[in-house]
């Protein structure tokens, strides 16, 4: 904790045995915002230590300094029953005591130097309201995304799944912010290797300065060498409800908008929750369409180069004319020119992003049209080029997780200078090399590629295609669940009977 490393840091000095109210009244000194408010009353009185910005004032004048002054009285136990509350708890540990200080606490203690007293929880709440996804946005389904409130997002998980099968395990990440994590399950579904990767991997986070679950989602990951994403991360509560009862995990940070599920497979990026909300043959073909729009978007513009410097003699007749003649003044390669408006689409995008919304949106359609217009008229590339790697962009936006989205945009790159070198040839090398890694490739120690890899044909229903929920009786493979099967009926037609709440707690 920093606030325990800050008394002891100096010269190399020995943790000393000072007593707390001397360990409090140095952190007054050393800090602005802490007070020390000393409240007088007819038979003694008390010291109420905290963090001026941490404390709700309404509540430490009206469930604190009122009622001890109204009670007038050193007996803990009858001022324990005054100011007491559903957190209030008596402690001596200092190191605790300071460790609450921080998290919007407010010690009591008598006013006679001893070493123990009461904490009061009086967090001031600064949060914003639960609002429409930004990221994840739906035309049909639950309008709800997670704020930067544990509890909010915890209230948001557990008013979806209603049931005492769903398990919080809270612990403490980061050696300076103390970030309170949470890990999410069913019990009696989840795979415990799983669960237990997880919880080990977050204890073993030494990182001093934990913000938000996307920075623990990569320190625990099972390779960080690699452009794909192994966990998911999402702000939607019932993309999480529904991830967790397929038996897998999930957990967030306090502070952060987003939870972060795993195990994950590649097929799972490229799924949204909305395909659960539309008739299964809409959101089949839904599905197919990103799966296509996909491919175009990381292979149109490879394509494109190889072509035109490599093989002039897969274009048609009638095709060949026209990139002749809008070709006829371009003074650079087709790689060049791929790059130049490659890199002129990823700024306009970037730009977009960081930009008030307004303004950005704006810039995204004004900026993009002036200098894809103004580029053609100047030569410096071709009306065909520019087509395609328009249509390759607008094709990368239909994957619903923006992880996915970056790495799309990024293993463009690799595949135009594989092209440029190699033509056709390249561009095979580059995709067997991907598809080598992404069969390499695992998520908590379960195959990336699965169902293609090792092939699952079962659970094709659901990761390739998204049939009738009356396909959907057991849980996916891959994730390696206690409980195979959904519903009770599955059960009685195997002779077997539904498992009983107390055995989720053996």
């Amino acid at each position: 904790m920093d606030v325990r490393r800050w008394f002891y840091r100096n010269k190399g000095e020995k943790k000393t045995d000072k007593t707390l109210a001397e360990h409090l009244e140095k952190l007054k000194k050393a800090s602005g915002d802490f007070e020390q408010y000393v409240v007088e009353t007819n038979h003694g009185s008390f010291v109420l230590s905290y963090y001026d910005p941490l404390i709700d004032k309404k509540t430490l004048s009206e469930q604190v300094i009122a009622p001890l002054k109204l009670a007038g009285n050193t007996n803990w136990n009858e001022a324990a029953e005054v100011i007491w509350t559903a957190e209030s708890q008596y402690m001596q540990d200092k190191d605790r005591i300071l460790d609450h200080l921080a998290r919007g606490y407010i010690f009591i203690r008598r006013h006679n130097g001893e070493n123990s007293g009461w904490l009061c929880p009086a967090k001031v709440e600064h949060e914003r309201e639960i609002n429409v996804p930004e990221v994840e946005f739906s035309v049909a389904g639950p309008q709800e995304s997670f704020v930067e409130g544990l509890d909010t997002n915890l209230f948001l998980i557990r008013k979806r799944l209603p049931v005492a099968e769903l398990q919080v395990e809270k612990m403490r990440v980061g050696t300076t912010t103390q970030t309170d994590v949470a890990i999410i399950y069913l019990k009696g579904v989840v795979n415990e290797e799983n669960l237990q990767t997880v919880r080990q991997r977050l204890q073993d986070v030494t990182y001093d300065h934990i913000q938000d679950t996307n920075q623990l989602a990569q320190m625990i990951q099972d390779k960080t060498l690699t452009l794909f994403p192994q966990f998911v991360n999402t702000e939607r509560p019932d993309r999480v409800a529904a991830i967790l009862v397929e038996g897998k995990i999930a957990f967030i940070s306090e502070g952060s908008p987003e939870a972060v599920t795993a195990p994950a497979t590649l097929l799972e990026f490229f799924s949204s929750l909305e395909d659960y909300y539309l008739p299964w043959y809409v959101a089949t073909f839904i599905r197919f369409l990103r799966f296509g729009a996909v491919a175009f978007s990381i292979l149109a513009t490879p394509i494109y180069v190889a072509v035109l410097t490599y093989h002039y003699e897969m274009i048609p007749k009638d095709l060949l004319a026209t990139l002749v003649a809008s070709r006829s003044n371009i003074p650079f390669p087709p790689v060049i020119e791929a790059l130049f408006l490659e890199f002129t689409i990823e700024l306009l995008r970037e730009a977009g992003a960081r930009l008030p919304s307004k303004v950005g949106q704006t810039i995204g359609i004004v900026g993009g049209i002036v200098i894809g217009q103004a580029s053609v008229e100047a030569g410096l590339t071709s009306n065909i080029l520019l087509i395609v790697v328009a249509l390759a962009a607008l094709a990368s936006f239909t994957t619903p997780v923006y992880q996915m989205g970056n790495t799309i945009r990024i293993l463009r790159f690799p595949f135009i200078l594989a092209t440029a070198f190699m033509g056709l040839i390249g561009l095979a090398v580059t995709l067997m090399f991907t598809v080598i890694h992404l069969m390499k490739l695992t998520s908590l120690g379960r195959p990336y590629l699965e169902p293609f890899f090792p092939l699952r044909l079962t659970d094709w229903k659901d990761a390739v295609l998204r049939l009738p929920f009356s396909f959907f009786k057991d849980r996916p493979q891959y994730t390696r669940p206690k409980r195979r099967f959904r519903g009770p009926q599955k059960h009685k037609r195997q002779g077997q009977k539904s498992p009983d709440i107390d055995e989720f707690y053996q």
